[in-house]
């Protein structure tokens, strides 16, 4: 008969407990990832949906989608355009949020801060790039 070799209580104990040490030295080295990738990422995912869902709507009156129909030079911009695209901006976004959209007519929204992290999306139309600002408010 062959005769089997056991480990120590005390041994498996001493080796989960050195492992845990150097499980917490290391959070301690290294820390945690920083807030400021992880909100700049999701702001820039929400200036993209923006983009997105406003790339994929049928125009309102001449254009092949929406974004191309208020980056056409016309004087409809002005004339009901503008507040027609910051509605449609504002009911896209989630309520925390303040944005700004470009396009070559002209921007809506609200002035960017210089202080504030932003998201960006920027979408090339026929006409040149319409460009969403999102922040938190």
């Amino acid at each position: 008969m062959r005769s089997r070799g056991q480990v120590s209580l005390t041994v498996v104990e001493a080796g989960v407990g050195v492992l845990f040490v150097v499980a917490v030295a290391s959070a301690f080295a290294f820390g945690a990832p920083g807030t400021g990738v992880t909100r700049n990422a999701q702001l820039d995912a929400y200036a993209s949906d923006a983009a997105t869902v406003l790339a994929n709507e049928p125009p309102r009156h001449d254009g092949a989608t929406r974004l191309a129909e208020v980056a056409a030079p016309n004087d409809e911009f002005d004339r009901g355009e503008r507040d027609a695209l910051e509605r449609r901006v504002d009911r896209i976004l989630p309520d925390n949020l303040l944005f700004r959209v470009s396009t070559p007519n002209g921007a809506v929204g609200h002035v960017r801060p210089s202080n504030a992290r932003v998201g960006v999306a920027r979408v090339p139309t026929g006409y040149g790039v319409v460009t969403i600002w999102v922040w938190y408010a």
